[in-house]
């Protein structure tokens, strides 16, 4: 292998000594010519610096290499071109130039990837006008409606830019300071004559340089000039990047072709993901060549290989420099307005090859043939100085816009994303409406874009249209890259123009005809035909044809939008249109057969078309937009000002109509079940037809077309072609209506579903009025309608009605400007969100046929309306609201209400119901009818209330109802049919709807005598309306009454059944009552027995109250047997969960130790690592449980086999769900009975005598294990005391299935507390057991501490539950141990306290290594393997218990007086001391005295016992708690509460003086050789001393890590996050954990890091170290909170930043500020606290198993 060219060190140290940047430019000055000079240097000095070798360095070394090289970079190549530039020392030049130039007006800040930007929704021109965080905090938008985002990378803020704001255009750092000065002067006139020749020449050669490096495709040569001095034989192996092939691939190719290890490949595609391109080998020609080879064939099988090179080192050098060269000049420009314009000048300058020549335009041309990171560096330049200049920019537009179909033709054959192609800067040019109108002139860019898009889409049926089916996956691809064009035309009619020039209108005519040809390529692609016989074969692609459809939506608006800013553009356009329309239905009727239709004395001819048969298509844009187009000429007036101008004449309405109408028909058909054998493509279409994406150019669009038809015919014609159209022309014509259903072919309830839909289709042609130009309304009147109906179906949350309603091309829907008025916002609690109720005054206007319901959104909304009327005692009618008046041209539209045929269709539906035997009707059709006869009164009422006295109105429905159907009907008329079905017995549902309608006729019917002066006066007129509501009222009170009476017969039949029951059953309640008298009378004798209760309540010592006759009994969940808990007896367990905790760590630093080695006897008060045991509270018998547990074992075992293994328990580590509410467990707690009362007769020794023999016993002890393991020992047998048998062995008093029980759990606890293989023989097992109910204690004292809960009676029965059993648990585990082993950590523990005479024991840790709980907890339930070898039986174990309390008391209280610091001074207290302060300045002086200097002279007693107090107060309790549940000693009054008088209360309680000084005072003589042991301990000195680690009391509760309020200081602190690993690179998912604040680069390979031989990603990594496997993250970017337990467990909850409306957005995809919610944060931090993440995730992971499981350990 060849070794690099690279000089060593020593030889470029050599050059930098001697090197003099100054000399090399005033050189460059001096020469003939510049460019062969400047390409001298290059040649020699950049190989030498930057030809990297192999790239397999370590990282630290790899760290130093890449510091050198910046520094040989910036000195020998950089510093003599600033140099040469600014003519002296570039410090000073730069600073000079920097003051010469002014403020800068635009900010033009170049967003990094993630980083937050904002966009002010009501002053943003359009959404792509955003602001960074500085200029949105200085700008007057923070206080408007605004979105905020996080930026993709690449774009800029646009501050500054006027045509990017409608006001406010400046924040305070950017406003001009010279409003008036000439905008247009020249920049560079301010640069010295001198600076601008030299720039403009080394700009020019640097630029040059650049372009022909990036553009430069031999691999072995260098452009002219730049040859190395001496040419060496070393190459790079250059792997690029494609976004064909995957992570994987590329890594196992690489460790086959460069042999490296799966780190370093790893590492290896990052950088070529990151950056583009990778070196993965160096040496000489042969030796790449066959890691080239390899790579090729390796990745040829499925796809294109990957793209790899073998380049010459010195030519992979100048590329790399080519980079930092163009870095460079971004950043000498950013000094100087003027230095920009030259750079401008030089790379627009058109070179000597002629079009295209212009360094520009090179680079853009060449732009899919570069690499990621010179791509990146090149548009990051182009920002900088194009686009920064507005001179500049206007003509780089233009350069843009002529070659951008060729820059679209490379983007699409590219596979890069479009964020790295040069055709994104589309949307910095194409959204300044000056640029982009300017564009659709000179350069025709709008008929561009479109023939663009429209050449690349090739595939066509014979008739020209777009033809989608069984797309190949190259061209889905291609499909989708395509669509970004459609996505430039957006930009460019994102703003209509103010005013239009002669010329713009030209041109946009022009691109309104191209796209007129798009739309007519659509016109009729995918045509359906109905399956007849057998179900369709083969799913046709459906979703290609709505994708397009979806993007063109906005477009086809926006089209709109401009039309209806200028008459004349809207006229030509309209004839455009109809043209087009007329060209698509050519051959629309040829070939169809003629057919003429007669109904109701009315005739029409048409001819015959089948939706059932023939070929229908969803798609009809071309239909659509001329309806569109059609509604503007209404809402602009120009059809009544301008008719002459319009081709109206020609409209036929029939071809109008017939189109639009065919969809509707087959959307009728779907619903009716006729196209089930069309499979679910067509179900999709139906569905997006109506969803609220597509609708409005869709679905809303075909309806307009109806109304713009139906308003031009006759109504009687139109509804004639609607019936057959819908294929019931027979069945309303036939001469027996009541056969109707006997037709051959037709299923009766298809058809009863057909009518149905054809009569909301007439209601919605005559009904739908809310569109502008349809119906005399506003805009937003259309979105209040929107949200009312909405919210008719039940209150929604802001995002709910967001989605409901279309956005416009700003995604804007107008909800926030009518919201207000439609409803009222209720807030949320802790979880769900906010929601909007509709005001009750806006319920009237609901109409249950609104056109954008679905039909379960229909009958949901009803259900919601009818309960309103109930409750508020009103009738269930819900007739249409008052619609508004319509819009001249559509104005005869309300003759279809009153139309012969209409008349005949409603008399043929209510004669059916009159009949209601045949079943050839539904209640539905019913339903519809008197809709529609509602609507008709209604407008009846309306056109009345409006005309004038004398005008004679012509809408007469009242009267034609009343006349007799004509033949073939020979029904009577339709009011008559009416007061006829009024009081149908099946008809109740209607009723009101009927007596609805006759009152309305009534009411009419008096209008009209009224205005034709009739003589009758109003008190009559009133009379039918009256007797109508009279008539209502008697009978609701008839209906009440009787609901009255039927109730107090079932009360009283109830009342029978009792007194029959008892008198069966009299033993069983006279026993009962006598029971109760009994208790009675005791409570009422008791008082004066129980005076002193508050003395009587003592848990702990020879005092204490028992509770061993209370007898257990519980129930088996399982088999729901019931037992009684006995030591002998059955056993029974609980349910429990064991995990290893962090939450009340004081030291997350502390390494985790060898789990072999570890003694964890003492522990530490920092609390580093605990166990913690939770329980849900299930009870079962352990034989139930064990049965239940191999169950679920099996099951797994079998689930393997067919499915990976399930996620929410692990069975292998013993965990498993509990059986009754699947809460996650991983052992069971045996249930234990209580303890027995003390024993009053046995002698109580003092503390004094208690010691001595304690001592004595542990010595005897001592001797005996160590002659046992070492054989005969040399030293005298220490006495033994007297009836103290050392080698009894006492008997177990509890049965082997209790045994083995308690064995499992301590197993258990054992197991997840080391992290070890269960071992029944290591000594540590029993203290792993005392250690988590030491620890559960602990963490439970603290959460009633800081909620501020009482100590006893708050905590939930499951908790209370799980600390009972845990701790009685505990205190017997001892007895499934060896007894020898219990004793010696017995005598371990003591010994911290106690010397032991004659003990061997290594050192004991000094007390402020120790935590006083766990030594009380531990040495308390040891001591019993002690006890129980004294036989004397006249020793209590309880005495022994309160010596223990209080040695380990006083212990606590030294170790608190050894840690005080005097911290704040605050003012002492005046008045004397009391005797509790005296005592403990006494104690302080006693310990200054043994350590000397080491602790602080402090005379404030005051401030020492408080200080003692605080801190003694958490042992106190957490003692109180333990002694407890170990003794069922009942709890005093004032600790069931938190009033005052706590203290002495838990003083009393633990059987301790409430002056805890008094333990040391009277018992002085004993304590003080022990204080002065303790003192004088090594470790004590060490620790106060700084040498290890102090933990000071009391101590405080960890709390999860403060959260800035506003969500975007979070985004913009991610943003600046680089990963640790990748040189720099921005993290893709920055996430901060909540426990400690750290900030980890989640979710990618470059942060895996092995975790026990698995390699994980860095969140789980950081949980062992930070939260012992348990984990709370922030995902920053898409606000999101991840909680993470263990490697293969993990799940998202709600984040606690919400919205103005009280939602999260996970995602960010709604863009609405958020803000903390402290409430829950805080119940986030409880979960934390109560160590209830782990079971959160175990409910979250059983309640979605979806498919496809998130790998957790990779985040």
């Amino acid at each position: 292998m060849a070794e690099p060219s690279r000089d060593p060190p020593s030889a470029l140290s050599a050059d930098f000594m001697s090197f003099s940047p100054g000399d090399t430019a005033s050189r460059w000055l001096a020469c003939a010519d510049l460019q062969q000079e400047v390409y001298c240097h290059l040649a020699e000095y950049v190989p030498r610096i930057l030809c990297q070798g192999g790239g397999m360095a370590e990282h630290r070394e790899e760290q130093r290499e890449e510091q050198r090289e910046e520094l040989a970079l910036q000195l020998l190549l950089l510093a003599p071109l600033e140099w040469f530039l600014l003519g002296g020392e570039p410090a000073a030049g730069l600073a000079l130039l920097q003051q010469g130039g002014g403020a800068a007006a635009l900010c033009g800040h170049v967003f990094k990837v993630g980083e937050p930007t904002y966009s002010c929704r009501e002053c943003a021109a359009d959404p792509t006008c955003v602001l960074c965080m500085q200029c949105f905090l200085a700008s007057a938008h923070r206080h408007h409606r605004y979105r905020m985002t996080t930026s993709g990378g690449g774009g800029f803020c646009d501050c500054g830019d006027a045509e990017a704001w409608k006001t406010g255009p400046s924040c305070q750092n950017h406003t001009p300071a010279d409003q008036n000065r000439e905008t247009e002067e020249d920049p560079v006139s301010l640069l010295p004559p001198a600076v601008e020749e030299r720039s403009c020449s080394i700009f020019s050669i640097i630029l040059q340089y650049a372009v022909d490096l990036l553009t430069w495709e031999q691999e072995d040569q260098l452009p002219a000039g730049l040859e190395p001095p001496q040419r060496s034989d070393s190459y790079y192996c250059m792997l690029f990047n494609d976004e064909v092939h995957t992570y994987e691939q590329v890594i196992y190719t690489l460790q086959k072709a460069v042999n490296c290890s799966q780190k370093e490949a790893v590492s290896f595609a990052t950088t070529v993901d990151r950056d583009g391109r990778k070196s993965v080998r160096f040496g000489d020609h042969q030796f790449c060549e066959q890691a080239k080879a390899v790579i090729v064939r390796s990745t040829s099988r499925q796809s294109k290989p990957l793209r790899v090179q073998v380049m010459h080192s010195a030519l992979v050098a100048h590329q790399c420099f080519a980079l930092k060269a163009l870095g460079w000049l971004g950043q000498i420009i950013q000094y100087s307005d003027g230095l920009r314009r030259i750079l401008c000048q030089v790379g627009l300058r058109p070179g000597p090859e002629g079009e295209n020549s212009s360094l520009v335009d090179r680079l853009m041309l060449n732009d899919s043939k570069m690499w990621k990171g010179a791509r990146n560096v090149y548009h990051q330049l182009l920002m900088n100085s194009l686009l920064m200049d507005r001179k500049f920019k206007k003509l780089f537009a233009i350069r843009f816009a002529k070659n951008y179909e060729r820059l679209q033709s490379d983007f699409i054959r590219d596979d890069h994303d479009r964020q790295f192609s040069i055709t994104d800067l589309s949307v910095q040019i194409f959204t300044v409406p000056s640029l982009a109108r300017m564009l659709m002139v000179e350069e025709n860019l709008m008929m561009t874009i479109i023939r663009t898009f429209v050449d690349q889409l090739r595939h066509r049926d014979a008739q020209g249209r777009f033809q989608f089916d069984r797309y190949t996956a190259q061209q889905a691809f291609k499909f989708g890259r395509v669509q970004s064009l459609i996505g430039d035309l957006k930009y460019v009619l994102i703003s209509p123009p103010p005013q239009w020039s002669q010329q713009l209108r030209t041109k946009f005519l022009d691109g309104f005809e191209t796209f007129l040809d798009l739309l007519r390529c659509m016109q009729g692609m995918d045509p359906v035909v109905r399956q007849v016989g057998q179900h369709i074969e083969m799913e046709p692609e459906w979703e290609a044809a709505f994708t397009l459809q979806m993007k063109l939506t906005h477009i086809i608006t926006m089209m709109q939008e401009w039309c209806s800013t200028d008459e004349h553009v809207l006229i030509e356009a309209y004839k455009k249109c109809l043209s087009a329309l007329s060209q698509c239905q050519g051959g629309l009727p040829d070939g169809e057969q003629p057919i003429s239709l007669s109904l109701a004395g009315h005739t029409v001819d048409t001819f015959r078309y089948q939706v059932s048969q023939e070929k229908v298509s969803i798609h009809l844009p071309v239909c659509r937009l001329l309806a569109g187009l059609h509604v503007l000429l209404s809402k602009t007036e120009v059809a009544s000002r301008l008719p002459e101008q319009l081709p109206l004449g020609e409209l036929s309405p029939h071809l109008l109509i017939e189109l639009p109408l065919r969809c509707l028909v087959l959307c009728a058909q779907v619903h009716a079940g006729m196209w089930r054998r069309n499979g679910f493509s067509l179900i999709n279409q139906i569905y997006y037809y109506h969803n609220v994406k597509c609708r409005v150019e869709m679905f809303d669009k075909d309806l307009a077309m109806l109304q713009v038809g139906a308003s031009m015919m006759d109504p009687n014609h139109f509804l004639m072609i609607v019936l057959s159209r819908f294929e019931l022309f027979h069945t309303f014509s036939a001469a027996d209506l009541r056969r109707r259903y006997r037709e051959a072919n037709k299923d009766l309830a298809q058809q009863n579903t057909l009518i149905e839909e054809m009569l909301h289709l007439i209601i919605m042609v005559v009904g739908e009025r809310y569109v502008p130009g349809v119906g005399q309304v506003e805009l937003l009147d259309e979105v209040r309608r929107e949200i009312l109906h909405q919210l008719c179906i039940r209150p929604m949350a802001h995002s709910e009605l967001v989605k409901a309603l279309p956005e416009n091309g700003n995604k804007e829907t107008g909800l926030e400007r009518v919201i207000d008025s439609v409803a009222s916002f209720r807030k949320p609690g802790v979880t769900g969100r906010g929601l909007y109720e509709l005001r009750p005054e806006w319920s009237k206007r609901f109409d249950l046929y609104f056109h954008h319901y679905s039909r379960a959104d229909q009958s949901k909304a009803e259900e919601a309306q009818r309960n309103l009327r109930r409750q508020n005692g009103e009738d269930t009618a819900l007739p249409p609201p008052r619609p508004p008046p319509l819009c001249p041209l559509f104005g005869s539209l309300v003759n279809l209400l009153q139309c012969d045929a209409l008349l005949a269709l409603e008399g043929a539906v209510l004669q059916w119901a009159v009949e209601p035997s045949g079943g050839g009707w539904t209640e539905s059709m019913l339903q519809r009818v008197l809709h529609l006869v509602a609507m008709a009164l209604l407008e009846e009422q309306q056109q009345l209330e409006s005309s004038g006295a004398d005008e004679d109105v012509s809408f007469t429905f009242s009267t034609r109802i009343t006349r007799p159907g004509e033949a073939p009907s020979t029904s009577g008329s339709v009011l008559a049919l009416l007061e006829s079905l009024q009081n149908a017995p099946h008809l109740e549902v209607h009723k009101d709807m009927i007596t609805w309608i006759l009152k309305m006729v009534g009411n009419i019917k008096t209008t009209r005598e009224r205005t034709s002066g009739s003589s009758v006066s109003v008190s009559h007129g009133r009379r039918p309306e009256e007797s109508v509501r009279d008539k209502d009222k008697a009978e609701r009170k008839r209906k009440a009454e009787m609901a009255r009476l039927r109730r107090e017969k079932v009360m009283a039949q109830m009342s029978e059944m009792q007194k029959h029951f008892i008198n069966e059953n009299k033993e069983l309640f006279q026993q009962s009552m006598e029971d109760l008298e009994a208790a009675a009378t005791a409570t009422e004798h008791s008082p004066p027995s129980l005076e002193p209760t508050c003395v009587a309540h003592i848990c702990v010592g020879p005092m204490r109250v028992g509770g061993a006759e209370r007898r257990q009994l519980v129930t088996c969940i399982l088999c729901q047997e019931e037992q009684e808990v006995r030591g002998h007896g059955r056993a029974m367990v609980l349910a429990a969960f064991i995990q290893r905790s962090t939450v009340l760590s004081k030291n997350r630093s502390r390494g985790i130790p060898d789990p072999e080695r570890l003694d964890p006897l003492f522990m530490h008060p920092d609390l580093s690592v605990g166990v913690h045991t939770a329980s849900c509270g299930h009870i079962m018998h352990a034989t139930c449980w064990q049965r239940y547990f191999e169950a679920v074992q099996q099951k797994e075992q079998r689930r393997q086999q067919r499915l990976r293994g399930h996620t929410s328990y692990d069975v292998e580590n013993g965990e498993f769900l509990c059986p009754l509410c699947e809460c996650l467990s991983n052992t069971v707690i045996p249930l234990l009975p209580h303890a027995c009362s003390p024993d009053r007769s046995v002698e109580h020794p003092c503390l004094e005598t208690w010691l001595k023999r304690t001592n004595q016993q542990a010595a005897a002890l001592g001797f005996t294990h160590r002659k046992q393991s070492h054989g005969a020992a040399q030293q005298v047998e220490p006495a033994v005391p007297d009836r103290f048998r050392v080698g009894f062995d006492p008997q177990n008093s509890f049965s082997s299935g209790v045994g083995e029980m308690i064995n499992t759990f301590s197993m258990s606890a054992y197991k997840v507390g080391l992290k070890v293989n269960p071992n029944e023989q290591d000594p540590r097992v029993p203290v792993l057991s005392w250690s988590t109910c030491a620890y559960t204690l602990q963490s439970t004292e603290r959460l009633l501490m800081d909620e501020k809960k009482p100590l006893f009676g708050s905590l939930p029965c499951r908790q209370d539950d799980c600390l009972s059993s845990l701790t009685r648990f505990s205190s017997a585990c001892w007895t499934a141990a060896p007894i020898r082993t219990v004793q010696n950590h017995f005598i371990r523990l003591l010994s911290v306290l106690v010397p032991i005479p004659d003990s061997q024991l290594e050192d004991a840790p000094c007390i402020l290594d120790v935590d006083m709980f766990h030594l009380l907890v531990y040495s308390v339930l040891s001591y019993s393997s002690l006890h129980s070898l004294d036989q004397s039986g006249r020793r209590s174990v309880d005495s022994a218990h309160l010596h223990l309390l209080h040695l380990v008391t006083v212990a606590h209280l030294v170790q608190v007086l050894l840690t005080f610091t005097t911290g704040e001074l605050s003012m002492d207290q005046d008045g004397e001391e009391s005797e509790e302060e005296q005592l403990t300045c006494q104690l302080y002086g006693r310990l200054r005295d043994h350590l000397g200097r080491c602790l602080p002279d402090i005379s404030c007693g005051w401030r020492l016992w408080r200080c003692v107090r605080a801190s003694v107060l958490p042992f106190l309790r957490t003692a109180a708690l333990f002694f407890h549940y170990m003794n069922s000693a009942s709890p005093p009054a004032d600790l069931l509460g938190t009033g005052p008088g706590q203290w002495e209360a838990l003083c009393s309680y633990l059987s301790l003086p409430s002056n805890l000084l008094l333990l040391y005072q009277n018992q002085r003589t004993l304590l003080e050789p022990l204080i002065h042991r303790w003192c004088c301990h090594p470790g004590v000195g060490q620790v106060l001393h700084g040498g290890g680690v102090l933990v000071r009391f009391p101590r405080e509760s960890n709390r999860l890590i403060d959260l800035p309020e506003d969500y975007s200081i979070l985004i913009n602190q991610a943003s600046s996050f680089t990963c640790p690993r990748s040189g720099g690179d921005k993290s893709r998912a920055p996430t901060l954990c909540l426990v400690c604040g750290c900030m980890l680069c989640s979710q990618s390979y470059c942060c895996q890091t092995e975790v026990e031989g698995e390699d994980v990603g860095a969140c789980t990594a950081h949980t062992f170290t930070c939260g012992a496997g348990i984990g709370l993250f922030l995902r920053v970017r898409e606000s999101q909170v991840l909680f993470v337990a263990g490697k293969t467990k993990g799940c998202f909850y709600p984040p606690p930043y919400l919205d103005d409306y009280g939602e999260t957005d996970p995602g960010l995809k709604r863009g609405n500020p958020l803000h903390l919610c402290s409430e829950r944060y805080q119940k986030i931090e409880r979960l934390w606290r109560q160590h209830g993440i782990a079971e959160v995730i175990g409910h979250a992971q059983e309640a979605n198993q979806t498919l496809v499981a998130i790998d957790w350990q990779h985040l």
